[in-house]
């Protein structure tokens, strides 16, 4: 694996958005992070069953969205962007219909390449669907081997880039985020999400290299933006989610040490983290995703962005048009703003994402931990540490410091007297629980004792 014991990046002045120390470039020529800021859309079908009989409409609205994609992209003189497939489950349990959808989609972005010279890529997504009762175990069994057949069989249909939403650890998590355990919260990513990460992404990076495809990177969207989700209904504290999307960073890094090499995905806000560490480039969302989920952080998010994507939005007809064509045109003048800010010199980049990291930043705990120059502080402590159990507790260490910090200079909204209380109960646990992984492991299988299988884990 590859370890990552400093930054990417010397200077927050270099820390830009459509710009990466490593750049991924496409069989088409399109270089993401080279230098451009393009649009990432996602879409998703309206509510309908998919089953065999119905995969022929699925097929048929999969070629609606991508046309009228590819047809806007031409219209508004789009220079390249990514379409991403998120397989729904019954594609994933069924990996041909999953490669069918991509072809479809591969095909008609092809032809509208060879017609009008758009340089476009498709990025594969399988649903993780290794959740459930009759799950037999995270690494073998027919849930393992229907993803790894997905990601294969779409990978030769097309696709060129591979990303996952994993869920290893989730069960746990699920419970920590509903009573702010900052315990399971840490032993759910550091312990269970980083040993499935490292499992699940060696066998990606070798389909990828099997298939000549990018392996491009995973997501904690399962983890820390259902915190931020709950946070936002005011569910649980703001702070308990700005601390764990911090945790989140070093399980989604996990990929990138077993090869991925980026763009990672975009729902994983922890992209930042993981960029400044890594330099590989990332996909972010913020303001038009608010189609899929609603959050504090919709400036913040594009700062460093190499990918602008809106998550997800379902084919639905507005007054503007389907939806997905809506999406993507907003997408596409965020991007072309940014693009000319870049053309007119680092001191005009600088200053728009500066202006979009401030926009959000005093607002939100959980957008303070997403600038630019927080998260390299913060990367910068995590990497110092050797192991990923050590890394995430000092993630916990670090966000919760540089929130406190924050909230003192008065560079954040002054936090509640809740939001403060619970601050000073997450700094006393993450202060007490103990500096030998193999302790903390032992106490965690005790505290969570029927509420997860750890033979699934290889921990029995």
């Amino acid at each position: 694996m590859i370890s990552f014991s400093k930054l990417a990046y010397d200077n927050l002045d270099d820390f830009l958005y459509g710009k990466a120390p490593h750049p991924v470039v496409l069989k088409n020529g399109l270089s993401i992070g080279g230098g451009t800021l393009y649009p990432e859309i996602n879409f998703t079908l309206p509510t309908m069953l998919i089953e065999e009989h119905t995969m022929p409409e699925v097929i048929k609205i999969y070629k609606e969205i991508i046309t009228g994609i590819c047809e806007r992209a031409r219209e508004l003189y789009v220079p390249g962007f990514v379409a991403e497939i998120e397989t729904l489950p019954p594609m994933t349990f069924h990996p041909e219909w999953g490669e069918e959808v991509t072809r479809t989609v591969v095909e008609i972005i092809r032809e509208h390449a060879e017609k009008y010279g758009i340089k476009a890529a498709v990025r594969i997504t399988p649903n993780d669907i290794r959740e459930g009762r009759d799950l037999v175990h995270m690494w073998h069994g027919s849930h393992w081997d229907n993803i790894l057949e997905t990601f294969t069989r779409c990978a030769e249909a097309g696709a060129e880039l591979l990303a996952i939403e994993s869920v290893g650890g989730k069960e746990i998590h699920d419970k920590a985020v509903m009573t702010c355990d900052i315990e399971k919260s840490i032993f759910a990513l550091g312990i269970l999400g980083c040993r499935d990460m490292a499992k699940l992404w060696s066998e990606i990076v070798q389909i990828s290299e099997k298939t000549g495809t990018v392996a491009a990177g995973d997501t904690a969207c399962g983890f820390a933006n259902t915190a931020m989700v709950l946070a936002d209904k005011k569910y649980i504290p703001r702070v308990f989610a700005a601390v764990v999307r911090a945790l989140s960073s070093v399980r989604s890094l996990v990929a990138v040490e077993c090869g991925a090499k980026g763009p990672h995905k975009d729902c994983g806000y922890e992209g930042v983290y993981v960029k400044a560490i890594s330099g590989i480039p990332i996909a972010m969302e913020g303001r038009c995703a608010a189609c899929a989920h609603l959050s504090p952080v919709g400036n913040v998010a594009i700062s460093v962005a190499d990918l602008w994507s809106n998550e997800s939005v379902q084919h639905i007809r507005l007054l503007g048009g389907m939806a997905p064509t809506v999406s993507f045109e907003q997408l596409v003048f965020d991007c072309r703003l940014m693009n000319e800010a870049s053309s007119q010199g680092l001191d005009k980049a600088r200053m728009l994402r500066d202006l979009n990291a401030d926009s959000d930043s005093y607002l939100d705990p959980q957008a303070y931990v997403l600038r630019p120059d927080v998260v390299l502080k913060i990367a910068e402590g995590i990497i110092m540490e050797d192991t990923h159990y050590h890394r995430t507790k000092k993630a916990a260490e670090l966000a919760i410091a540089a929130i406190r910090k924050a909230h003192d200079d008065g560079e954040i909204k002054a936090l509640e007297d809740k939001e403060l209380n619970y601050l000073d109960l997450l700094e006393e646990t993450v202060a007490d629980m103990p500096s030998d992984e193999s302790k903390f492991i032992e106490h965690m299988l005790e505290e969570c004792e029927g509420e997860f299988d750890p033979g699934k884990y290889d921990m029995d």
